[in-house]
């Protein structure tokens, strides 16, 4: 797990070495371990340098991709091609899993990520004739697309932003995983085109000018959506999606019209025809393979637990995996908890730790250390972020970094396959049922949701109904009921320009499919966003979260399976429960509720309602053109009288607000 920087030169154009130092300087914590570069000069010579915090036994000449020289010396060097490496190290802790690394002096890497088959891989490659000298998964990468060019990436498990030097054809691939585990941005100027792990690298560079995304900051704002498409909030800043690689010939690279972005990966939308107790028995099987690839380390792993069934999942197996091995090793789980018992789930990740025999360690989030932190989780946030659930998972990872431990396990990306989202899959499910003609399911449906969760017939009943008629009508119905369209009059048009079109929708979400739902949720919207949050709170803290749920393999099976496999008899995730029978504790296994690192956000703002109307303010005033403030602070005042529920619409402008001055964007 690391960062990386990346410049290639539009022809006949250039950057100097100092640039790239600049961007790797900002991305110290996520590879505090190790710093290197890689560069040729505009006079094509090879520079291979090493920067402040390079190890000292590295600077040799026996290992050709060792640095060579010091960066001191060449800052002002004009250059053609970069690669920057920050490392985090994982594997193979010794100078040989340095980067950017060299296979026959032809190929060169800078990565960030893991790849856990790298052994089954490298196997392989030792049958074609392949050596190593490292044993690192960064050469089995390389050697890979040494032996099979961009298809090497149908090999890859894992997850991974990657830059590839390919002297021989004289060109650049670049490529990210299929999920978009790990992030990779890029910026162009009249010099040529920029590449980084995080968009905060983009500001060392001279030419830098932080301009807003008026859409994309509107999706934010309305709808709570960021990372749903290629674009970010900053106006020339883009990043390749999960699935997507490029190629760029270095010859014939004259203008950013020349990147040409491909999807490598497509995700099967096909249903398999299987029984239920036999798909379960796959579940099983690929999940506990999942986990059992993601404990490949050379350095401490622990867990994230929450006490709801993904984590709990993980750390049950881990568990178990560990006792198979007879290690000795005790399992470490890290836990948010809340002093209000509403938010709070320390008695089921206690039920986890007990079964388990874990060692547990246990944060209490609260409203002061968040505005303490706020301006530092922000810039490692590179944007605004949607609430303060952000803020517990930075005190989980904060936690984890007092112990030492380099890797977290996290159950990201399980909800966005197993309809996990009550409040959003079970109407869907209701609506998909009645629209297919299956009343007698639908009936059984609504009495075993009404009877486990509590939700009322008759509204759910109607909500179904209305399902089936034409858009058109469903609006006219909506205005009829008193339910016009989102308010956003608190948004101010004249200097704002956006168009008010749902982006939900447009990424393919509707009401009457949990299948087409799921596939927008993966990938186009809601995991893109978690998966950001993830990767910027793990990362802050010098620490590599892995997300076993992501599993490609396990991923395809769960899409591939019929909706009832996940939700039935108003039950959700059922093919989770009965996989993992005799794994999951009992009561972890048949709960029903659902909160996750949450944190009790509108207790701290009906309670602190002074407080959060002056940051609201100040909110306003970093950026005065974009809201109307009378409205928007009216809008408050009702939420905190009981007028109006609370929203955490709330949240997500005074986070922006702070972005918004943090970086001093401009209109």
């Amino acid at each position: 797990m690391c960062g990386i920087s990346g410049f290639i030169a539009f022809n006949g154009k250039s950057t100097t070495i100092k640039q790239i130092e600049l961007m790797n300087n900002q991305i110290r914590h996520r590879g505090p371990d190790d710093e290197g570069y890689y560069c040729l000069s505009t006079e094509n010579q090879t520079l291979i340098l090493a920067g402040k915090d390079t190890a000292q036994n590295h600077t040799t000449n026996s290992v050709p991709y060792l640095p060579q020289q010091q960066i001191t010396e060449y800052q002002k060097q004009p250059i053609s091609l970069a690669l920057g490496h920050r490392r985090l190290s994982i594997l193979d802790l010794s100078p040989l899993g340095h980067q950017p690394l060299s296979v026959d002096n032809n190929y060169w890497i800078s990565y960030n990520g893991e790849v856990y088959n790298y052994l089954e891989i490298r196997q392989e490659l030792e049958t074609l004739g392949h050596k190593f000298v490292s044993h690192s998964d960064t050469e089995v990468i390389l050697s890979a697309y040494k032996q099979w060019g961009a298809q090497c990436l149908d090999k890859f498990n894992g997850m991974f932003a990657l830059l590839i030097y390919d002297a021989i054809n004289k060109q650049v691939f670049i490529a990210r995983d299929r999920f978009g585990v790990k992030p990779l941005y890029y910026y162009s100027d009249e010099g040529g085109i920029y590449l980084a792990s995080e968009i905060k690298q983009f500001t060392q560079l001279a030419s830098w000018q932080p301009y807003l995304n008026h859409q994309i900051a509107h999706d934010f704002l309305v709808y709570g959506l960021s990372d749903h498409t290629s674009q970010t909030m900053f106006k020339h800043v883009k990043q390749l999606r999960g699935g997507e690689s490029a190629i760029i010939n270095t010859l014939n690279f004259s203008s950013i019209a020349d990147f040409k972005i491909n999807r490598w990966y497509h995700l099967d939308t096909s249903i398999k025809q299987i029984k239920y107790d036999t798909a379960s028995q796959k579940f099983r099987e690929l999940f506990i393979e999942s986990v059992k690839l993601r404990l490949r380390s050379d350095v401490k792993v622990g867990s994230c637990l929450s006490g709801g069934l993904d984590s709990s999942a993980i750390v049950s197996v881990m568990a178990n995996l560990l006792k198979d091995n007879n290690s000795s090793e005790l399992l470490n789980t890290f836990s948010a908890c809340s002093i209000h018992k509403k938010f709070d789930e320390k008695e089921y990740i206690d039920e986890v730790v007990t079964h388990n025999k874990a060692t547990p360690f246990y944060c209490y989030p609260n409203l002061d250390d968040l505005l303490e932190v706020n301006d530092k989780l922000t810039w490692h946030q590179d944007e605004p972020f949607g609430s303060t659930s952000i803020f517990a998972q930075w005190s989980v990872f904060e936690l984890a970094k007092k112990q030492n431990v380099t890797v977290m396990l996290d159950g990201q990306g399980a909800d966005e396959q197993l309809a996990g989202y009550q409040g959003l899959y079970f109407q869907i499910y209701l609506n998909e049922l009645l629209a297919n003609g299956k009343l007698v399911k639908f009936i059984q449906e609504i009495k075993a949701f009404h009877k486990l969760h509590g939700i009322a017939i008759k509204p759910t009943l109607i909500k179904s109904v209305i399902n089936l008629f034409p858009p058109t009508l469903k609006k006219r119905i909506g205005k009829f009921l008193g339910k016009p369209l989102y308010n956003i009059s608190w948004l101010n048009n004249d200097a704002f320009s956006y168009q008010d079109i749902n982006p939900f929708l447009v990424g393919g979400m509707n009401n009457r499919s949990v299948k087409d739902t799921l596939y927008a949720q993966i990938m186009h919207n809601n995991l893109s966003m978690l998966l950001h949050w993830e990767d910027r709170d793990s990362m802050a803290h010098s620490i590599e979260s892995r997300v076993p749920f992501l599993d490609y393999r396990l991923v395809e099976f769960i899409f591939s399976l019929p909706t009832e496999y996940k939700i039935n008899a108003g039950i959700s995730k059922r093919i989770l429960r009965d996989g993992l029978n005799g794994i999951l504790p009992d009561k972890i296994k048949n709960r029903i509720s659902k909160l996750g690192f949450a944190t009790p956000e509108e207790v701290w703002v009906k309670q602190n309602h002074l407080l959060f109307r002056e940051k609201l303010i100040d909110a306003l005033e970093a950026c005065p053109t974009i809201f109307n403030r009378t409205q928007v602070l009216e809008i408050f005042d009702e939420i905190i009288a009981g007028k109006r529920a609370f929203d955490f619409w709330l949240w997500r402008i005074i986070s922006f607000g702070t972005w918004f001055k943090l970086f001093k964007v401009q209109l």
